[in-house]
């Protein structure tokens, strides 16, 4: 069955005097009535619609070198004004995968009008869980994406983990992030796919949550009971060829911002030391005091010395948990790092990068998102995973029972390398932010999520980037394969 539709549209960023179809550009951002409207198409046509997919480039770059609300809140959005926008579904394989900017209208043969047929699918069907880390705050972001994504998206504000409960440990925060989850996807109907959007360590909350979700990749809504069997890995049935399910939703989108993903051990990796090693080294033993088990945790110091940190665990498929089966389950997987001025959290660590693979980051921002400087898609690297060698072992307890400079510096490094090999096996779209230009620009760290619309504005070029990054992926998993 073919189907030719006109359509009112919104789009952002784009031109009605462009091409066509510009070669070099990429796949325009539909509006929440498009993607209603395509939606609706997709049960209408035979043809068959695309899988969900990164539609990245290999590199957006002006490189020259190589290469926490207090109550829990739901909110599903809208978006502007309009141009035409002409779509058909037929058999032109040459138009598959390209952008589309359409400059004419073409005849409505649906038989209701489009107002009518936009009325067919009111409530969202993508859940957006926002987590925040120590004392964050999404207000200005949620309001943002609410604006910008559409109705398809249900964005809820994570609320499990307020105040002192964020110092409890990575593992007991990443629970309660699941069962929140869980509860929000029990009370909502039609809920079909999952993206998360942390900030600084609730981005480690919600790799740990994942991979407690991603038991349930058997679930069925339509079987209620199927909900506590899978919690206990008793469910049967098949998954995603990509991998699974999270919450028994198609996981989408896996953002985080200013993540502590190799914890913050090692030269700068907490920049507020200013990396005098003198001060990296006392701040490993005392961080318990005043951070508790997440503090252990971040600064690779956790458990008992012939077993390997936690973190380092969720680098791989473990008896903790499926972390990486879970990550790998997501479509795309976007890191956003702060290049300098993040006093809390590295370059490194945020970009899940070694210390050689640093490069002078370039100083202009991409057109439309200011202090956003960098993009870069790094394809997976195979490797047999992460280990824990004896070797390891040593120097891990060497680190904890009589710490200095030497064996301090051959733990991390170690293990550091080990939870790079692990989480490379996946693909990653690293997004570099650099705010050296901002009128603030050592608040980089509260800046890249905009904790507070007055003080920290500098970071609102970073939340477009984010919201135009999920509604180009929600375009490209409505969308059909044959245009």
């Amino acid at each position: 069955m073919s189907a030719s539709v006109a359509l009112r549209v919104v789009y952002m960023n784009h031109k009605l005097t462009d091409g066509l179809f510009p070669p070099a550009n990429p796949l325009p951002i539909p509006s929440s009535e498009c993607l209603q409207i395509l939606s609706y198409i997709r049960h209408m046509a035979t043809p068959p619609f695309i899988h969900a997919r990164c539609a990245y480039s290999p590199r957006i770059s002006n490189r020259n070198s190589k290469g926490a609300s207090q109550q829990p809140h739901l909110a599903s959005s809208s978006s502007p004004s309009t141009f035409t926008f002409s779509i058909s579904s037929g058999t032109n394989s040459g138009q598959r995968h390209q952008g589309l900017r359409a400059q004419a209208m073409s005849s409505v043969t649906l038989g209701n009008s489009i107002a009518s047929i936009g009325n067919l699918k009111n409530d969202p069907d993508h859940l957006l869980v926002l987590v925040h880390g120590i004392l964050g705050d999404w207000t200005y972001a949620e309001a943002e994406l609410k604006r910008r994504l559409g109705k398809n998206f249900l964005i809820y504000v994570s609320s499990s983990n307020t105040y002192t409960k964020t110092f409890s440990g990575i593992d007991g925060a990443g629970k309660r992030l699941a069962d929140e989850v869980l509860q929000v996807v029990k009370k909502t109907k039609n809920l079909k796919r999952i993206s998360f959007l942390a900030h600084s360590l609730g981005g480690l909350f919600a790799r740990y949550a994942i991979a407690v979700l991603y038991s349930l990749d058997t679930y069925s809504r339509d079987q209620p009971g199927n909900l506590a069997n899978s919690v206990t890995g008793n469910s049967q049935g098949t998954s995603l060829s990509r991998g699974g399910m999270i919450a028994g939703l198609e996981p989408i989108n896996f953002i985080t911002l200013a993540t502590p993903h190799l914890g913050v051990r090692g030269k700068k990796q907490l920049p507020f030391l200013l990396g005098v090693p003198i001060l990296e080294k006392l701040a490993a033993p005392i961080a318990p005091f005043f951070v508790g088990q997440t503090g252990s945790q971040l600064f690779l110091t956790d458990g008992k010395p012939d077993k390997p940190p936690l973190l380092l665990r969720m680098a791989s498929d473990s008896d903790d948990g499926k972390f990486l089966s879970a990550l790998g389950a997501f479509t795309c997987r976007i890191i956003y790092a702060n290049v300098s001025y993040d006093h809390m959290v590295g370059w490194r660590t945020s970009s899940i990068r070694r210390e050689t693979e640093l490069s002078k980051p370039p100083r202009k921002s991409l057109d439309g998102y200011k202090h956003v400087v960098d993009v870069e898609y790094c394809p997976p690297v195979p490797s047999d995973g992460p280990k824990f060698p004896p070797k390891a072992v040593k120097a891990k307890k060497a680190a904890q029972n009589a710490p200095n400079t030497q064996n301090t510096v051959e733990y991390h490094e170690i293990v550091e390398d080990e939870m790079i090999q692990g989480l490379q096996q996946l693909g990653w779209k690293k997004v570099d932010v650099s705010f050296h230009s901002a009128f603030w620009p050592f608040f980089a760290h509260n800046n890249i999520h905009v904790k507070n619309e007055w003080l920290h504005n500098a970071g609102v070029g970073v939340i477009a980037h984010v919201a135009d990054s999920l509604r180009q992926q929600e375009a490209s998993s409505i969308l059909p394969a044959n245009l």
